[in-house]
């Protein structure tokens, strides 16, 4: 890890990612110490019109507690004392290492915000895709699920969430820390599994970890697309009408207002959606640019949209 001048050199990161979800999400310090408490109203007092003279028959409302847990994301780096020395300046080597980490920290977070699922994978979270993955009637979160028309397993989603308290927040556990936590150990004798078992060896050993979890308070104000065919997206002809789509899908929203609603989709989605824009411009159908600190952000009627690459092109039908 040298150039021609032997310097640390600056590496091409070529399996970086944008996952703008995590510059969105609404973070909040949970109620217990594995993450969060949820207190929901699951029925309304009966109330009745009275007559002179007749009673009324007293009620009352109730309530459901939705325990929400958190994980635990960690790595830990350990670093040849010699290698980091051999590149003649161990901090540039050692920050130029952990920017890697944090790249695939960030994308581990983003890919579980969308895919994770407890029921599979106890040690993580819950993520928007398990959560909203039924066209079932039958199930009252189906109304939040549009179809839109694939079959197969080479399907996108775009998801549209109502971010805000009390509605849909992310959750790290009471007492820790927001965001990722880094521990420098600086030089230690760790233990070498390479080679024979049991050498030792002196390193510089760091320690990242984000604990966080996913809290969806109230499902209404989140809206999962589904079943867009990714091999349609290719000619204005075949795609799905993706305009259409977002148009019902903020009709699923309770109330625009009372949240910070974003649209989230990947590169593929997005292309498609840009080309049918030119269109929807045109004729006044409401997407345009406006700028936001200082970037270009596309909006759709006045809803940013943001590019996820954790966002696969390879989903299952929902049905």
């Amino acid at each position: 890890m040298k150039d021609p001048n032997g310097k640390v050199p600056a590496i091409v990161e070529l399996l970086g990612q944008s996952n703008e979800i995590l510059d969105d999400m609404l973070w909040k310090e949970g109620n217990l110490p594995t993450g969060h408490l949820t207190t929901v109203r699951t029925g309304l007092p009966t109330v009745t019109w009275r007559l002179l003279n007749q009673g009324v028959t007293p009620s009352k409302s109730t309530t459901a507690q939705i325990t929400e847990h958190a994980g635990n994301l960690e790595a830990w780096s350990m670093v040849d004392c010699d290698l980091a020395r051999l590149n003649g300046n161990i901090k540039a080597f050692r920050a130029s290492e952990g920017m890697a980490f944090l790249e695939a920290m960030n994308q581990a977070m983003a890919g579980a915000i969308f895919n994770a699922n407890v029921g599979t994978t106890p040690e993580e979270f819950t993520g928007f895709g398990p959560r909203y993955s039924t066209l079932s009637a039958s199930n009252p979160i189906s109304q939040n699920v549009i179809s839109g028309g694939g079959s197969g397993s080479v399907n996108c989603s775009i998801y549209l969430i109502g971010w805000g308290d009390n509605k849909i927040f992310g959750v790290f556990p009471k007492g820790s820390k927001a965001g990722i936590s880094h521990d420098d150990f600086g030089e230690t004798t760790v233990t070498v599994t390479a080679g024979v078992g049991g050498q030792l060896m002196r390193a510089y050993e760091e320690r990242w970890k984000w604990q966080a979890g996913l809290v969806v308070s109230d499902w209404r104000f989140a809206v999962r697309i589904c079943n867009i065919d990714k091999t349609n997206l290719t000619t204005k002809a075949s795609a799905a009408d993706l305009t259409e789509l977002m148009i019902k899908a903020m009709y699923r929203i309770p109330s625009l207002k009372a949240c910070k609603p974003v649209f989230y989709a990947n590169r593929t989605v997005l292309e498609m959606l840009d080309i049918q824009r030119r269109d929807d411009v045109t004729s006044g159908g409401g997407l345009t640019y406006e700028n936001v600190d200082g970037k270009r952000v596309p909006k759709f009627r006045g809803v940013p949209i943001r590019i996820c690459d954790q966002l696969t092109n390879t989903e299952a039908t929902v049905s």
